[in-house]
């Protein structure tokens, strides 16, 4: 049915009067039973082509209307919470196609345009409350609310100090009473009152999420000035010229989900359950700080797979509404998150130590060449060096980012990913080595080193190209999960993470699993005094990376889908039996891994066959593992590091079409030396990028 909605008899309440010509029915898609659609909306506009147009959040009264007729004509159920998380405790079933409708903000239409809407339909609706903004536009200045609980005013820390200073400057607030809402400054007008809010809670229909109370802006997020969502960021302190602690973030956060709550409390009645993170911000961190608030239900973004009525309530992804859609373009966007194809992967790996440079001005210019370029080679993800090797070691002993391990070279990492997301428009997974690291203290590197038996039968550092930390010793996991989980700290908006060509261990290592206090990865089991199979070495190594990584991904942002690739040596794939060499294998990779970055390199693997015939047995071989051309990502190398040569451009670019020609959708470079354009752009474009037309130049 297509309804045409008359903006004058939604103003006056009468939407019964609603009419609209009736069309046969199609066959919609059907939501798999025991799932639920969350769907986010913000403003709804009368049809005015030039506010929709101002505005890419908003839908048309219309169009709203439209939804809701077409739902109920094709066996779509709007539910609540409440019936959602009654299902989850198995005290009901979710009806069949269930969906949760959500608004956000606290707008004017929720009252005007939704609430009426709902009535007329019957249907439920969650509405998330930025009380801050409704407590300033009602009053034209802000009221401190004590939280439930609180013990009594307490001296705000420097931090909170900050973060209000950062609040105040950010694009939402102009001047007291005022609210600067997508480009419009609104006072009391443009969002609902108090005494709506409490109309419609009594109505039965409606649930009231808190949205915060004042993190709905961004912060200071690392010393070059980039602002990035307050509800996950570690604020730069730029006085103090320090982070954020611990403590403080916790209590920032903390602080503001209780006010807001107690606000909700007071002025309709309940206190909320749910939190609806702006921007989708969110991490396991701050939703432990929500359930300490009394929120534990928590909503983000994200639409790569549906809701599930037995998953933990505190993980909820919404579809976010965009440009006025009809309700055949919200179905298709929820056939995408039911049907999810996964999206053909194109990467580059780059060094950031060809950024680095002692003096920041320097440092900048770098960076503005490789966004030139990484924007113009139209590719999805950039794997970003994360640790400094300016000698080419592979044992890094200085890290791009703050942590409590190693010294820093520079805090660089989370500017240059925020700028390569923000303004080339890639992800960026942070490229980490799993065990090699060069620790400052020596006799603890020895003691904690990968180890092989000597002659005479002692157990001895290893002495190969990567000094690694055995993944066996308990302290090595405590030391590389800090690296990891101080990674994930600051740099929560970060895709996923790519596992460096380090994880390894040859024939005859490691031998620390004889030493008493070795422990298979991750848990407290011994193990045994007896050396590993092949195959055990190999799912210690995936325990190992697993364990850590689950460290940083705590802290990344779940809106995201968090994606984790590793490399992986090219003989292992050709030569199964050279698993006892390397501790990898391409089956278990595949199992535990979002992709696998393959090193599809040639003249480092020291084949004697010509790179073309050596690069299709290598496609060939990935073709017979299940699933192998969806996962494996054929990382090519752009430079023989054997005489130190690059390859010819148009070389590279028939590797390329090769592997496409062979099944191998998934490609990757590296290096890539975008100071001095090698490999070269043209050939490079049109071999891997996702844009096959038009051509887009580099500035030179």
């Amino acid at each position: 049915m297509t309804v045409s909605v008359s903006p004058r008899l939604l103003a006056d309440g009468n939407v019964n009067a609603i009419v609209g010509e009736t069309q046969q029915p199609l066959t919609s898609v059907q939501i798999p039973k025991g799932q639920f659609v969350t769907l986010c909306m913000h403003d709804v506009i009368d049809d005015n082509n030039a506010a929709l147009a101002k505005d890419p959040y908003a839908i048309s009264t219309q169009r709203l209307a439209a939804l809701f007729d077409w739902m109920q004509e094709n066996n779509w159920h709007p539910v609540s919470l409440q019936y959602i998380l009654d299902a989850e405790s198995g005290k009901v079933s979710l009806p069949d196609n269930a969906v949760l409708l959500s608004w956000d903000d606290g707008l004017a239409s929720a009252y005007t345009k939704v609430f009426p809407l709902l009535k007329a339909y019957n249907y439920p609706g969650l509405f998330a409350i930025e009380t801050d903004w409704i407590t300033r536009v009602q009053q034209g200045e802000e009221v401190v609310y004590q939280a439930e609980g609180a013990a009594g005013p307490k001296k705000p820390s420097p931090a909170f100090k900050a973060d209000e200073d950062q609040a105040r400057k950010s694009g939402n607030i102009i001047e007291p009473g005022k609210v600067f809402y997508n480009g419009v400054e609104m006072g009391a007008e443009g969002f609902v009152s108090w005494a709506q809010l409490r109309e419609m809670q009594a109505s039965g229909l409606v649930e009231f999420a808190s949205h915060t109370n004042d993190q709905h802006h961004g912060i200071l997020a690392n010393p070059q000035g980039n602002v990035e969502p307050a509800t996950i960021t570690r604020q730069y302190l730029q006085d103090l010229k320090r982070y954020e602690t611990d403590q403080e973030f916790h209590r920032r956060i903390f602080d503001d989900l209780n006010t807001s709550a107690a606000i909700l409390k007071k002025e309709v009645g309940v206190r909320p359950r749910a939190i609806v993170w702006p921007y989708g911000a969110m991490n396991k961190e701050v939703e432990n700080i929500a359930t300490e608030a009394g929120l534990f239900v928590s909503f983000g973004l994200g639409d790569r797979h549906l809701n599930r009525k037995n998953q933990a309530p505190s993980t909820f992804g919404r579809l976010l509404v965009m440009n006025d859609p009809s309700p055949v373009s919200i179905e298709e966007q929820v056939s995408e998150s039911i049907t999810h194809r996964p999206e053909t992967e194109r990467a580059v790996q780059v060094d950031l130590d060809y950024i680095y440079d002692p003096d920041p001005k320097r440092s900048n210019e770098n960076l503005g060449e490789l966004l030139d370029r990484i924007k113009a080679l139209k590719i999805r993800t950039v794997y970003l060096q994360a640790f400094a090797d300016p000698e080419g070691t592979g044992t890094p002993k200085e890290l791009y980012f703050p942590n409590s391990v190693l010294p820093m070279r520079a805090d660089l990492f989370n500017r240059v990913a925020w700028q390569l997301q923000t303004r080339a428009g890639v992800r960026v997974l942070a490229w980490l080595p799993m065990l090699a690291y060069q620790l400052p203290d020596a006799a603890q590197q020895a003691r904690l080193s990968v180890k092989v038996k000597s002659p005479d039968g002692a157990l001895v550092p290893a002495k190969r190209d990567y000094l690694r930390l055995s993944p066996f010793l308990p302290e090595s996991l405590e030391i590389i999960g800090r690296i990891y989980a101080d990674f994930g700290k600051n740099n929560t908006g970060v895709y996923g993470l790519l596992i460096h060509d380090d994880a390894y261990l040859a024939e005859d290592e490691d031998a620390t699993v004889l030493e008493p206090q070795a422990r298979w990865p991750g848990t407290d089991t011994p193990m045994g005094g007896t050396m590993l199979t092949p195959r055990q070495k190999t799912d210690a190594l995936i325990a190992f990376g697993n364990a850590v990584t689950e460290k940083m991904r705590f802290y990344f942002n779940s809106s995201n889908y968090f994606s984790t690739a590793r490399n992986m040596y090219a003989r292992v794939v050709l030569d199964p039996k050279a698993e006892a060499r390397f501790a990898q294998a391409l089956p278990p990779f595949l199992a535990n891994y979002d992709h696998v970055a393959l090193m599809a390199m040639p003249y480092l693997d020291g084949t004697d066959e010509p790179p073309a015939q050596w690069l299709k047995k290598l496609a060939t071989a990935v073709a017979e593992q299940p699933g192998g051309l969806q996962k494996v990502v054929f990382e090519l190398q752009t430079k023989n590091w054997q005489n130190g040569e690059w390859i010819n451009g148009e070389t590279l670019k028939s590797w390329m079409q090769l592997l496409i020609r062979m099944g191998g959708k998934n490609l990757a470079y590296y290096p890539d030396d975008f100071l001095n354009n090698k490999p070269p752009f043209k050939p490079t474009y049109e071999g891997i990028s996702l844009n096959d037309f038009p051509y887009y130049p580099v500035k030179p």
